[in-house]
């Protein structure tokens, strides 16, 4: 059973690839510039067969900001291109998702909050709609802040998603996180709204007060996905094990100074720990789904997992499409990676 493995947004091979347009709004930056860029991206996704891959939620510039009205209509504007590009997406069996940003909080107290949110879903999902893309293509988001009082904030969240039109709601799938709401906790909300749900490991692992089985969870989580028609997805990604440099003022001196911290495990490393994952790949082997790596070295993590893969599993290698031979190494861009 094949799975596809995907990375979020930023190409570091190659000497790095832009994801959108990111000029200031007085250059008239468009969704049209941005997907040029996507075609580029294309490419090298097809070249090192990488079958998923996250689109930057940036995609058209300022669609939704309140103050320049003159960017609104962009995603009408390059309807037909959009429609080429899912043309393209769909010819290369690529599996596209969005992740909307942190700003996105559908059960925030404040009204105008909610209403911005629900705005910034529906022209994500209506360029979804317009690469005429299938139900793989979800809008992953969080539950959001919990405003001192989780219950409510969870009430909240489902009140806003019987709001939603029907494309957002039709996409949107939620992740436990690592900070406030668990897997037990969207689970429930699961229950409440039919929303699928993403499993993300590194967070259940941080954060599962309620010490739900990682591979049970994982199962169950797997189930709220439907049985034909949209394989379902999760994230996996390592802990930063280094140590931290933090800068911070000396009580004594008063001046700042640079100091070392132990690691903190919510952090993403660079890289995708091979035996951590071997290990997982093992234990759901019996079980279908694609990966999204969310390694901070993206798609060059995802390629030398694979290499990975080849050298320490060359028994299960070939379910995520690891060469029969480890790949040889990319060298990296330190240009991109400043970038980044």
């Amino acid at each position: 059973m094949s799975v596809r493995l995907g990375f979020p947004v930023k190409v570091l091979g190659d000497g790095g690839l832009k994801s959108n347009d990111t000029r200031r709004w007085q250059s008239d930056p468009h969704l049209e510039v941005s997907i040029e860029y996507l075609h580029a991206i294309f490419d090298y996704l097809s070249k090192h067969r990488i079958g998923m891959y996250r689109m930057s939620s940036d995609l058209a510039p300022y669609v939704t900001h309140p103050d320049l009205p003159q960017f609104h209509g962009q995603i009408d504007e390059a309807k037909a291109e959009l429609s080429s590009l899912g043309r393209r997406a769909r010819s290369l069996d690529l599996r596209l998702s969005f992740h909307p940003s942190q700003f996105i909080v559908l059960n925030a107290p404040d009204e105008a909050v909610r209403q911005k949110s629900m705005w910034d879903l529906r022209t994500q999902a209506q360029i979804l709609d317009y690469m005429e893309l299938g139900d793989e293509a979800v809008l992953v988001i969080h539950v959001g802040g919990s405003y001192g009082d989780r219950e409510a904030a969870m009430d909240r969240w489902v009140a806003t998603f019987d709001e939603l039109t029907e494309p957002v709601r039709r996409r949107l799938v939620l992740e436990n996180d690592d900070i406030r709401f668990s897997a037990a906790d969207v689970w429930r909300i699961h229950e409440r709204t039919g929303v699928r749900l993403v499993f993300d490991v590194q967070h259940h692992q941080c954060l599962n007060p309620d010490n739900w089985p990682l591979i049970p969870t994982f199962e169950r989580f797997l189930r709220t996905w439907p049985s034909t028609g949209a394989r379902p997805k999760m994230h996996f990604s390592s802990p930063r094990t280094e140590l931290r440099e933090v800068v911070r003022k000396n009580r004594k001196t008063g001046k700042k100074e640079r100091v070392l911290q132990s690691p903190i495990w919510t952090g993403h490393a660079d890289f995708v720990h091979p035996f951590d994952f071997i290990r997982f790949a093992r234990e759901t082997a019996h079980l279908e789904f694609d990966i999204m790596l969310e390694a901070k070295a993206k798609d060059l993590a995802l390629l030398r997992l694979r290499r990975d893969l080849a050298c320490y599993a060359p028994d299960i290698a070939p379910r995520f499409g690891a060469a029969a031979e480890p790949e040889p190494e990319i060298d990296i861009s330190a240009e991109a990676v400043e970038a980044e």
